[in-house]
């Protein structure tokens, strides 16, 4: 069987992480979506996605092909369904479409003609790009269950202080020495070739995840998630950061969400709750305003590719476009457009030649290529999103 996970109606409303990726490769617990589901299918995915991002993440179609809402995260009982699945029928959450099976390359499916099966039970959906980091405790739990099964961790050091060894798990080459691991409050899973520095104090649901590190004597409350090849530090909680980004240094992150290749400056901070303890409302670029959360925490969220120099302050419910570069003293504004550079005083466009370059220079760091094919990605979302630019 052929599967394809699409983006389906939430795209838009987990922008900014969707300008420069499917739905399917937003990271959440310990793998990303597309990973989870490859777990539980057993099977390969393709990806029905924007036609700008379909070179980079292309759909494969066959004669026999199953659609998956890439929204909904996979269960054992969903997935046996999915599995299941025979011609014109279609799995139906209310009036969600989470998979289908087609023989069809159209465009418009004409779900009227299709045996609906529907699915009721308890599932995980990211919807808004707050479900990232509010659902990350129980998607660590269920990829936990499923990467740890019928596994043996590596050995815990004896130099680490550790409480319910039974619910942590040490992948091979991982280090850690003179820890504190609290895994009574969730599962801490210590990914291939990652470090933990001394000093580290851990609470659960955590995971950290291959050649990851977390530096010298952090503070994290879970549910957190730092992506692969990322670098976390200071004070974070109960926040996903996706790959190859770094909070490197002291200061605060909580209930964010940070994409790929960004740079948090040295005792740089976020609000995640107002003086007031009001609801948090978050720019929506669908609705192309400030939308309720109705969550009381909720602080950055910070696209692809954007930075932030020392000691800079985000406020509560923070959105922050891709490839942004914001630095100075005081609050930048609450929503700051993809592109910008500058701060609290204003900002002006971050020209696309100035920052491939720096895109290139980071990413050859880390022995990637910042390909033609991303820099027509970057290309793309800079016209998408100018006219929310001011300048």
């Amino acid at each position: 069987m052929n599967y394809i996970l699409f983006d389906g109606p939430s795209r838009n409303n987990l922008l900014p992480f969707t300008f420069t990726r499917p739905v399917a490769d937003i990271r959440v617990g310990i793998l990303t979506i597309r990973e989870k589901w490859e777990n539980h299918l057993g099977f390969t995915t393709t990806t029905l996605t924007e036609d700008y991002l379909s070179e980079k993440y292309p759909m494969v179609e066959m004669d026999d092909n199953v659609m998956i809402n890439a929204s909904y995260l996979p269960n054992h009982e969903l997935t046996e369904i999915i599995k299941g699945l025979e011609e014109n029928q279609a799995v139906f959450c209310g009036e969600d479409v989470i998979a289908f099976f087609t023989k069809d390359t159209q465009d418009e499916i004409d779900f009227d003609t299709y045996e609906a099966i529907e699915y009721n039970e308890e599932v995980l959906k990211i919807e808004y790009t707050w479900d990232i980091f509010a659902n990350n405790g129980a998607a660590i739990q269920a990829d936990f269950d499923v990467l740890t099964r019928d596994r043996t961790s590596q050995p815990i050091p004896s130099s680490c202080n550790v409480l319910n060894a039974q619910n942590i798990f040490i992948e091979e080459g991982a280090t850690l020495e003179f820890v504190t691991l609290n895994a009574k409050t969730g599962p801490i899973y210590i990914g291939k070739d990652a470090e933990v520095m001394e000093g580290s104090i851990i609470r659960g649901p955590f995971a950290l995840c291959d050649h990851a590190t977390v530096k010298l004597a952090a503070k994290i409350y879970g549910p957190t998630t730092v992506g692969p090849h990322s670098k976390v530090g200071g004070e974070v909680n109960n926040s996903v950061i996706f790959g190859y980004s770094n909070k490197g240094h002291d200061g605060f992150l909580g209930n964010s969400v940070l994409g790929e290749w960004c740079n948090l400056g040295a005792d740089t901070n976020n609000s995640n709750l107002k003086n007031n303890y009001a609801e948090v409302r978050l720019w929506n670029y669908q609705t192309e305003g400030f939308a309720k959360t109705g969550l009381q925490f909720c602080g950055l969220m910070m696209g692809d590719h954007s930075k932030c120099g020392i000691n800079t302050m985000f406020n509560t419910g923070t959105v922050v476009g891709v490839s942004a570069n914001i630095f100075g003293s005081g609050f930048p504004r609450n929503f700051v457009p993809s592109f910008s550079w500058g701060g609290h005083t204003g900002f002006t466009t971050y020209l696309t030649k100035k920052a491939f370059e720096v895109a290139e220079v980071v990413m050859e760091r880390r022995n990637i290529v910042f390909s033609e094919v991303d820099k027509t990605i970057l290309e793309h979302v800079f016209e998408e999103t100018k006219k929310w630019r001011k300048s």
